[in-house]
């Protein structure tokens, strides 16, 4: 069947130099070329994966953030209506308490003038009532 003479080796031994060279020259080269090209994808899906973490955590503490300082801005907003509201309601009353004052200033003013003309009609009065009664008290020669 077989004849096993010297070219079975020598062919065994070509196809090992074969084997050899074609894992040396071509197969390590392109298995290394291949992992590294997965380790290259797998490190960049990686870090996208983490990139991506990073700014959904960064989003929600910018949401936060702005949630928080619109509540305060709220907070701000309705502090300063309250403070305005109060100042107006301090002036109103102010303004409520001069115009009362005014008006007991004006009305003690008249009360005392009513009371100068009542003594200057009395004088005037008796000042009269003095000359009618000298008048009539009077002898007629």
């Amino acid at each position: 069947m077989f004849d096993f003479d010297a070219t079975l080796p020598v062919m065994a031994l070509q196809f090992l130099l074969l084997a050899a060279l074609l894992n040396v020259i071509f197969y390590k080269p392109l298995t290394k070329a291949l992992d590294d090209r997965e380790n290259y994808i797998r490190t960049n899906n990686l870090e996208a994966k983490e990139r991506l973490a990073k700014a959904e955590r960064l989003t929600k503490d910018y949401e936060q953030q702005l949630a928080d300082a619109r509540r305060q801005a709220q907070s701000v907003v309705a502090q300063a209506q309250a403070e305005a509201q109060k100042i107006t309601a301090e002036k109103v009353a102010e303004a409520q308490k001069e115009a009362q004052a005014q008006r007991e200033q004006v009305a003690q003013d008249i009360d005392q003038q009513k009371q100068e003309a009542m003594r200057s009609l009395e004088q005037q009065v008796d000042a009269l009532s003095r000359q009618i009664l000298d008048k009539l008290l009077e002898p007629t020669y």
